[in-house]
């Protein structure tokens, strides 16, 4: 790749990271200067939201260069020299580490999705099918202190095998192709714990059915969705378990 081409597609992921974090912050998703955003600009450089900056006024020049062990590339930019990494740097080097084939990392604090987990309500129900299809479980981790090494150990394990992730009490995780599909993937979360609450709220549950969730799935693997080992997922939550394993 030329020399001007790296220059274009680091550019092209500067927007789109501070898009994403205007996003979020119009959204009502992230407070202050809470939130950050990632992506994978080669094998070992990693483009960030930098610490202590709002995500609603944030530019694409404030948008920093680490590498996998978090220290950061030195910068002759006056825009970005002095700002830090993240300080949720190292949950988003764990994501890349246990999953190659993720590009791009949001935190957020949703509200809701934040408020289910406090109150021990799951998402992990097979309740509409676009999140069967789109996203399979949405599982919530254990506590985690943030801003600290334990969120990289409380993701480590899950991330494996779900492209989004609920941190009981502090927010969510999603990941995907690019800033935006990792974006998107969030706003199915929310979504979907809105839908969920307003539900609780009702006195209702009515899952799918395991037979109408069978199609889903096929649906999802048709469509290259489907992570391996979640067939476990679907069995405990969904009562579906008579899943072929996923390769």
């Amino acid at each position: 790749m030329s020399t001007y081409s790296q220059r274009r597609t680091e550019q092209h992921l500067r927007e789109e990271i501070v898009r994403v974090c205007h996003l979020i912050w119009e959204r009502g998703w992230v407070a202050a200067t809470a939130g950050n955003v990632s992506a994978r600009l080669s094998e070992n450089r990693i483009l960030t939201t930098p610490s202590g900056l709002s995500k609603g006024f944030l530019q694409p020049e404030q948008i920093i260069i680490v590498d996998m062990n978090g220290r950061k590339v030195p910068s002759y930019d006056a825009a970005s020299r002095d700002l830090r990494p993240t300080s949720e740097m190292p949950m988003h080097l764990e994501v890349y580490r246990q999953r190659p084939d993720v590009q791009a990392v949001v935190h957020a604090h949703p509200p809701i999705s934040i408020a289910l987990s406090i109150a021990e309500i799951p998402l992990a129900r097979c309740l509409l099918p676009e999140v069967v299809i789109t996203l399979g479980m949405v599982p919530i981790t254990r506590y985690a202190t943030p801003s600290t090494p334990e969120g990289a150990e409380a993701v480590r394990e899950l991330i494996v095998n779900h492209d989004a992730l609920i941190l009981r009490r502090h927010g969510t995780v999603t990941v995907g192709r690019s800033p935006l599909d990792a974006y998107f993937k969030l706003e199915t979360v929310e979504h979907s714990a809105e839908i969920t609450l307003i539900v609780r709220q009702l006195g209702r549950s009515n899952p799918i059915p395991p037979e109408e969730v069978r199609k889903l799935i096929e649906l999802r693997r048709q469509m290259g969705l489907a992570r391996p080992g979640e067939e476990q997922d679907f069995c405990a939550e969904c009562g579906v378990c008579d899943l072929q394993p996923t390769p």
